[in-house]
């Protein structure tokens, strides 16, 4: 996502695999599946009969199992305790299933792309990423102060284009940046002007809750069922006026974990509360740098840890039950000094999944137009980011969808190992969306 400037683990644990046949039959089926770009294929892909849950459950650890933070290049290590096994139901998961099993390997891949659209009026360019590459979110960008029912007239085309599967109703994820402050995307008559995560701070959280379902409602009649949000990045105070992606902008609920974990989960609690889907970024923090990934490169936190007080937030927006975390573009020297988190399993594998037990959707920060980014193709951006345990790729630019979507599918016959990532991927997405009533069998 484009921010304005402030002048303006182990691999993911799931339900039972199917066995070596069906592995074999499926490196079959993807070999024979067409290669171009974002187009159905002529056969299905069998998927696996997992799922996975996105409610949460924290582990623990003994610092002794814990690597080095100071490690320049940390290796992947697994967690003595594996979190709980998700409490996702029969019918869930028999849905999830169903869907997945009735996609074809373009429906697959696509789900696990959002795409943007602009807020004030799809174009052709973006309608045509949306269908053609069967994506499976899109995002809002650029503000507006039209209102709901221009949203509103957006969205309803927006929702044309969700992919048909045979046996389901499956919709899209509906997504935008409502945060408050300078990072609310939607303005105008029948959406409030939501003051800036400083201000929501110092209220109770109970207040805030109650806020945040009100502002949750009026995306829904707007036809968002997803929020870029809560930030739950935490500002030290000496840091705020030069922290450029949250302090500059007032995007800190505060400048102490405690107060930024019981804040950020009064908001996602909010949006839950009202049908919206909240997504908790960007993990692990982006309060301890400087640079904005949006406009620079090479941004660096080198004080994070895999033990740090600062992971608060993230840790309690788990165990609360958020659907979706956000990863950061920076690198923290001090976690996996020689990758960037978003294209790191060792933040999200090892730190997000098996410290904190994370059991939803990873979702990119954007990985179009960032600069943070720029040094790789937007083909590998995607691959990288699907094999470090990634499961949703956000880019603001409809172009990237086609080379993404295809340098996934045309890797997949090939790579065992990117199969098992998209398979495990589908269906945290899929059942994401099932529990927020987009996906029905």
């Amino acid at each position: 996502m484009r921010l304005p400037t402030p002048s303006a683990a182990s691999r993911p644990s799931v339900a039972r695999r199917r066995g070596a046949g069906l592995a074999l039959g499926l490196m079959v089926t993807l070999a024979a599946c067409s290669s171009g770009g974002g187009g159905d294929s002529s056969a299905s892909v069998a998927p696996s009969s997992a799922t996975a849950s996105p409610s949460p459950s924290p582990t623990t650890t003994s610092p002794s199992a814990r690597p080095s933070p100071t490690a320049t290049h940390p290796t992947t290590t697994k967690p003595p305790v594996a979190p709980p096994a998700p409490t996702t139901t029969k019918a869930q998961t028999s849905c999830v299933d169903r869907t997945a099993d009735a996609m074809t390997t373009a429906q697959r891949v696509g789900q696990l792309f959002m795409a943007a659209v602009t807020s004030t009026g799809m174009t052709g360019t973006e309608s045509a990423a949306v269908s053609q590459g069967r994506v499976g979110a899109v995002f809002l960008m650029g503000h507006t102060t039209a209102g709901t029912a221009a949203v509103k007239s957006v969205t309803d085309r927006v929702r044309t284009l969700a992919t048909s599967v045979k046996g389901a109703r499956l919709g899209l994820l509906i997504a935008t940046d409502q945060e408050g402050g300078q990072v609310q995307v939607l303005g105008g008559p029948g959406f409030s002007t939501i003051p800036d995560a400083v201000t929501q701070g110092q209220w109770p959280a109970s207040r805030l809750q109650q806020e945040a379902t009100g502002w949750a409602k009026q995306l829904r009649a707007a036809g968002v069922n997803m929020n870029l949000a809560p930030v739950a990045d935490t500002v030290p105070p000496d840091l705020v006026k030069v922290n450029g992606p949250i302090g500059e902008l007032n995007r800190e609920y505060g400048n102490d974990p405690a107060t930024v974990a019981t804040h950020s989960d009064a908001f996602l609690r909010g949006m839950r509360a009202a049908g919206v889907v909240p997504t908790v970024k960007h993990f692990p923090g982006l309060g301890r740098v400087r640079g904005n990934t949006d406009f620079t490169a090479g941004v660096t936190d080198t004080v994070t840890t895999t033990t740090d007080p600062y992971l608060q937030p993230f840790r309690s927006a788990v165990q609360a039950g958020t659907p979706f975390v956000m990863v950061s573009s920076a690198t923290y020297s001090r976690i996996d000094g020689s990758r960037q988190a978003v294209f790191s399993p060792v933040v999200l594998r090892d730190l997000l999944r098996g410290r904190l037990g994370f059991q939803g959707a990873v979702i990119s920060d954007d990985i179009g137009a960032a600069v943070a980014v720029s040094d790789r193709s937007p083909a590998q951006r995607a691959l990288d980011f699907l094999a470090a345990g990634g499961n949703m790729v956000l880019t603001v630019r409809p172009g990237d969808i086609a080379p993404m979507t295809s340098a996934v599918i045309n890797r997949l016959p090939k790579d065992a190992a990117l199969r098992k990532d998209v398979d495990d991927s589908l269906h945290r997405v899929l059942t994401a969306k099932r529990n927020a009533g987009l996906l029905t069998c």
